[in-house]
C-alpha cells in the first residue's frame, strides 16, 4: 500500500480513537455537561476541579488508553507485519497519535470543541519511544516545573517539546527526518495554539495555579 494512503488511514484512525471524549462521557454519568462548567474544557484538570478526584482520574485513564490503542497496535503489530523499517514505524507511530490529539481536541460530535490534548500527547510520548531514562527525565522536568511555579500549563508546554527533541536525536539520520520533525513538531504547534489563553495569562502573571479555589479559565489536557 502506499505510503501516503497508508499514513492518511492510520491518521483517521487515530482521529476516531481520539473522538471518544472522556471528560464529557464522565461527566454526563454524573449528571453534568463539564463543558458548561469550570472552564468548559473536556479534559482532565476540568474534570477533577469541576466533578473530583474519582472523575478526573477516570478522565485521565480514559484519555491515555484511547491514545494507547492505536498507536501501540500501529508499531508492535501493523508496521512490523508490513515489514517497515524503524523510522517509518516511528512516523506512522506519531500519525497515529496525532490524529488521537486531533479528535481529542476536535471531536465532530461536539461542534470541534475538545481538550488541550496533553495527556493523549503524554500517551504519545511513552509509546513512541519508550526510552525509559528520557521519559523519567521528562516527568521530572514536569513534575519540577509545577511543583516550583504551581502552573500546570507551563509544564505541559515544556513537555509537548519531548517529542520533536527526541525526533532530532534519535532520527536525524534518517532519509524521511524533514518528514518525522514537521510531524513531531505538530504536537508542539498545536499544544501552543490551543494553550494560547494560557500563554497569555502566564504573560501577564494572572494563570491559574494549581491549588488556587479560584477557577479560571486555565485548564489543561
Amino acid at each position: 500500500m502506499n505510503y501516503i494512503i497508508t499514513g492518511v488511514i492510520i491518521l483517521l484512525i487515530g482521529y476516531c480513537f481520539g473522538c471518544f471524549s472522556t471528560g464529557y462521557f464522565v461527566g454526563k454519568k454524573n449528571g453534568l455537561d463539564i463543558r458548561s462548567t469550570g472552564s468548559g474544557n473536556i479534559g482532565t484538570t476540568n474534570a477533577l476541579r469541576s466533578l473530583g478526584a474519582k472523575a478526573g482520574a477516570l478522565t485521565f485513564l480514559g484519555d491515555l488508553v484511547k491514545a494507547f490503542i492505536p498507536t501501540l497496535f500501529v508499531k508492535f503489530v501493523f508496521c512490523p507485519a508490513m515489514g517497515y523499517g524503524d523510522d517509518i514505524t516511528y512516523l506512522f507511530t506519531l500519525l497515529a497519535g496525532f490524529g488521537v490529539v486531533m479528535g481529542h481536541n476536535f471531536p465532530f460530535y461536539l461542534h470541534f470543541k475538545g481538550g488541550k490534548g496533553i495527556a493523549v500527547s503524554a500517551a504519545v510520548i511513552v509509546v513512541s519511544n519508550l526510552h525509559p531514562i528520557f521519559i523519567a527525565v521528562g516527568l521530572a522536568i514536569f513534575i519540577l516545573v509545577v511543583a516550583l511555579t504551581r502552573y500546570v500549563s507551563l509544564g505541559s508546554l515544556i513537555v509537548v517539546w519531548y517529542i520533536p527533541i527526541f525526533t532530532i536525536l534519535y532520527y536525524r539520520d534518517s532519509p524521511i527526518f524533514p518528514l518525522i520533525l514537521i510531524v513531531s513538531l505538530m504536537f508542539t504547534l498545536l499544544a501552543y495554539i490551543k494553550h494560547k489563553p494560557n500563554i497569555i495569562r502566564l504573560i501577564h502573571g494572572t494563570e491559574n495555579k494549581l491549588g488556587e479555589k479560584k477557577e479560571k479559565k486555565s485548564e489543561e489536557n
